[in-house]
C-alpha cells in the first residue's frame, strides 16, 4: 500500500504511545496517575444536558446548516458582543465540529502551498502539523530570554513576504502563560498594517487566575470585523467542560467564512444536531459554571505549585491561566521523551514531553483533576528524580525502594 508523502509526513501525536502503554499497565491493575488530561475533570452543566436530551426526545436529529444552527449562531453572537466587544453578523460566524476543526478549516481556507505561518513556541502540538496538511511552512519562534512570552521583535523578525497569518494562543497551551497586552496591541498594528491574519485560538480565554485578564485582540483595532486582519477562534470545550460535545467555531469576514462553509460542506458538513443544542443551552444558560470551574483549577494550580517548589532543580513559571504547567526539567534529563517513559515506567506518571511543544526538556503537566491524585503524581515524580527525595515510596500497596541513583 502506497500511502501520501504529505500523510507520511504528519506527526504521530505525541501522547499516543504514553497512553498506549500508561493504559496497558492499568489494564494490569497498576495505579497509573495521568497527567496528560487536556480536559477539566467536571460534569458538562446541566443545561447542555438538558439540551442536548430535548433535541433528542424530539427526535428531530437530522443535518444542520453547515455553518450552524440559527439557534446556536445567534447565542455565539451574543458571546461575542458580551466578551469581545463587537456584535458579528450571521454571516461572519462558523460552528464547526470542535475548535480543532475550525483552525483546520481556517488555514485551509487562507494558506497557499509555500505560504509561512508563525506560530509562537511552546505551541499546541497540533499548530504545524495543520499548517503542513495545508502545504503550508511552520516557522517557529521562541523566546530567547527562557519565558514563554516571546518579544515583539523576535516575531517581527520572522516574519518575511511569504508570511500569511500569525496564530496566537493566550492563555497559553502548554505552559499556561497569558501574553501581555503590550504585545497583543503591537501584533494586531502590526497584522492590520502588513495585511497578515492574526489568527486569535481564545479557547482558554476564561480560564485565568490571579486577577489577570486575557485582553481581546479586537481591543486594539479600530476596524470592523469585515475589514480587520484578526480571526477569533472558540469553543465551549475548556470553558464548560464540553470537550465530548465538539463545538467550535470562528468568527471571520463574509468571504474567509463562506470559504470555510466550503471546504466544511465538502469534508463533515454541519456538526452534530444534539452537540449545537447542548452548545446553545451552555452559551445561555446560568454562567456560574464558567466561574466555578476557573476557582477549582486555581485551586489546583496553587496546591501544584506549592508541590513543585518543593523539587530540587526544577524551573518553574507560574501559569496564569489554562490548567496546565510546564516545568523545565534539563537539570535531570535533556530528552523529555526519555524523561516521560522514565516517570512512566519507575514513577507510574503520565507526563507529555515538552519537545511536543517545541520546548525540549520540560514536561506538561495538567491539573484540571482532582487534587489529591495530583500531590502523589508530584511526590512520585520527586522520588524518582530528586537525589534529595526519601529513598523508598508507596505506590498503591507496594513499597518501592530507589535503586538507580
Amino acid at each position: 500500500m502506497s500511502i501520501s508523502q504529505l500523510a507520511r509526513e504528519i506527526k504521530e501525536s505525541p501522547t499516543l504511545a504514553l497512553n498506549e502503554q500508561a493504559m496497558i499497565l492499568r489494564e494490569k491493575g497498576e495505579p497509573v496517575i495521568n497527567l496528560t488530561a487536556g480536559q477539566p475533570a467536571n460534569p458538562a452543566p446541566i443545561t447542555a444536558i438538558l439540551g442536548s436530551a430535548a433535541q433528542l426526545k424530539q427526535g428531530e436529529v437530522k443535518y444542520t446548516p453547515v455553518d450552524g444552527t440559527k439557534s446556536l449562531k445567534k447565542a455565539i453572537i451574543r458571546y461575542t458582543e458580551e466578551n469581545y466587544g463587537r456584535l458579528p453578523a450571521p454571516e461572519q460566524v462558523i460552528v464547526s465540529t470542535g475548535a480543532k476543526q475550525s483552525l483546520f478549516n481556517l488555514l485551509f481556507s487562507i494558506v497557499d502551498p509555500q505560504d509561512e505561518v508563525i506560530i509562537l513556541a511552546p505551541y499546541w502540538v497540533s499548530y504545524p502539523e495543520m499548517i503542513k496538511m495545508c502545504h503550508g511552512i511552520p516557522v517557529i519562534v521562541t523566546p530567547e530570554d527562557g519565558t514563554f512570552e516571546p518579544r515583539f521583535s523576535e516575531i517581527e523578525e520572522a516574519t518575511s513576504s511569504y508570511t500569511k497569518a500569525i496564530i496566537v494562543n493566550s492563555p497559553n497551551n502548554p505552559s499556561g502563560e497569558v501574553f501581555s497586552e503590550a504585545l497583543i496591541a503591537d501584533l494586531v498594528d502590526f497584522c492590520e498594517r502588513k495585511g497578515i491574519y492574526l489568527i486569535m485560538d481564545d479557547i482558554y480565554h476564561k480560564l485565568v487566575f490571579d486577577g489577570v485578564k486575557a485582553p481581546p485582540a479586537y481591543t486594539y483595532t479600530n476596524k470592523d470585523i469585515e475589514t480587520t486582519r484578526v480571526i477569533v477562534s472558540n469553543g465551549v470545550s475548556k470553558l464548560y467542560g464540553m470537550t465530548g460535545f465538539r463545538i467550535g467555531w470562528v468568527i471571520g469576514n463574509r468571504k474567509l467564512i463562506t470559504a470555510m462553509t466550503n471546504v466544511q460542506g465538502n469534508t463533515t458538513s454541519g456538526a452534530p444536531t444534539v452537540s449545537q443544542a447542548a452548545a446553545y443551552s451552555a452559551l445561555t444558560g446560568v454562567q456560574s459554571v464558567v466561574e466555578n470551574l476557573r476557582l477549582t483549577i486555581q485551586n489546583n494550580r496553587d496546591v501544584v505549585l506549592d508541590e513543585m517548589r518543593s523539587f530540587t532543580d526544577v524551573k518553574i513559571i507560574k501559569p496564569k491561566g489554562t490548567f496546565y504547567i510546564l516545568p523545565d526539567f534539563r537539570a535531570y534529563n535533556n530528552d523529555s521523551v526519555a524523561l516521560a517513559k522514565f516517570l512512566l515506567e519507575k514513577a507510574l506518571v503520565v507526563t507529555v514531553p515538552g519537545a511536543a511543544f517545541g520546548m525540549e526538556g520540560h514536561l506538561r503537566l495538567s491539573y484540571s483533576g482532582a487534587t489529591k491524585p495530583l500531590i502523589e503524581a508530584i511526590d512520585r515524580m520527586k522520588w524518582a528524580l530528586d537525589p534529595n527525595a526519601p529513598n523508598e515510596i508507596y505506590i498503591g500497596d507496594r513499597k518501592l525502594i530507589r535503586d538507580w541513583m
